[in-house]
């Protein structure tokens, strides 16, 4: 069978055969652009053999697509009243399972050794706006078995993910999404592939997960702390802000010495180091 719901008409079709409207508090908007799912599909690099976790799944219309390309899919959803759309939408898709919950509150380590005897997942996702980076955040940190993530997100959040030093978009998030992962751009996604159309435009990101991550440091909850505390207010130069960081006790001047072994400036702010510069001077930081 194939998907259908990349076509306005037929998307239009089921909302209002279903009586559905776009729910403010779920952030859902209804995607109506083939392309892009296509672009989605390819860019995530899912074929026959691949399970794929899907965050979200709204009236199916991604979901169609995933099945299509993919050996299983299941998908996470929080919204119950979907259920009845989603039954009409992916009848025709024996591989597709839906789980009814939060995907902040779902155990995606025992879905991977349940579903998938433990290798690796793929996961894809139109996200809600007003959660995107918890979510990306949990798949990235949660120490899950995850290749890939392939989603469509705020732009100004592609953005950020992609933001090198230097740069205003360049943050806490910029460092976290590339301690974990290689980002890609795959595509602009304007408002008119949306009903209802959002005030913003969209991107879709392929972040390619690393087995290993590209810096070494002694210690990683540590580096993200020194990190936050960094960009925690931008303009100040990182030997204050370190040394008043939440979770920190560093004194001024343990900053400064640690910024010296580390070969950096005592001058110098937060938005200006490379993550080798911060894995750098947590090491220093961690010898005190």
């Amino acid at each position: 069978m194939e998907p259908y719901l990349g076509n306005p008409t037929c998307t239009i079709a089921v909302l209002e055969s279903h009586h559905i409207s776009a729910r403010k508090r779920f952030g859902q908007n209804f995607l109506i652009d083939k392309g892009v799912l296509e672009d989605t599909v390819r860019a995530a690099g899912i074929g026959p053999d691949d399970f794929v976790l899907e965050i979200g799944p709204g009236i199916g219309t991604l979901t169609q697509y995933l099945a299509q390309a993919a050996g299983h899919v299941c998908s996470v959803e929080l919204d119950r009243s979907l259920e009845p759309v989603l039954a009409d939408t992916l009848s025709g898709w024996k591989n597709v399972e839906i789980l009814w919950g939060d995907i902040l509150k779902t155990d995606i380590r025992k879905l991977a050794e349940e579903k998938n005897g433990g290798r690796p997942l793929k996961v894809a996702a139109n996200l809600p706006y007003y959660i995107t980076t918890p979510i990306i955040m949990k798949l990235l940190e949660g120490e899950v078995p995850v290749s890939g993530i392939t989603v469509m997100v705020q732009k100004e959040v592609a953005d950020r993910m992609m933001a090198v030093p230097g740069t205003k978009d360049y943050g806490a998030l910029s460092l976290a999404v590339q301690y974990y992962s290689k980002p890609e751009r795959v595509r602009i996604v304007h408002p008119s592939s949306f009903i209802p159309q959002p005030g913003v435009d969209s991107a879709v990101m392929h972040l390619a997960c690393y087995e290993e991550p590209p810096v070494t440091c002694r210690d990683k909850d540590l580096l993200f702390r020194v990190i936050r505390a960094s960009f925690g207010q931008r303009r100040k130069k990182l030997v204050n802000g370190v040394s008043s960081g939440a979770g920190l006790d560093y004194t001024k001047e343990e900053v400064a010495e640690a910024l010296t072994a580390a070969g950096l400036s005592p001058d110098v702010r937060g938005e200006a180091l490379r993550l080798a510069e911060f894995a750098a001077l947590t090491d220093a930081l961690s010898c005190k």
